[in-house]
């Protein structure tokens, strides 16, 4: 015999493991992805600034001689 409950509870499985997936996902993103792009933008940053004033000299007003 097929009630409402037996075909409710698959249902509620379902979203049980989607939320898992989904947290997992989250905190993968968050303790894995995000530190990772954070410390290469910065790091990125940081070489095009060291790279521009080895090109061009450091910031400022030209030494006067």
């Amino acid at each position: 015999m097929v009630t409402d409950q037996n075909i409710a509870q698959p249902a509620e499985a379902q979203r049980r493991n989607s939320r898992m997936s989904e947290l997992f996902v989250f905190l993968t993103i968050v303790v894995l992805i995000w530190p990772v792009v954070a410390v290469g933008v910065v790091g990125g940053y940081g070489f095009l600034v060291w790279m521009t004033q080895m090109i061009f000299g450091p910031p400022g007003p030209p030494l006067l001689h």
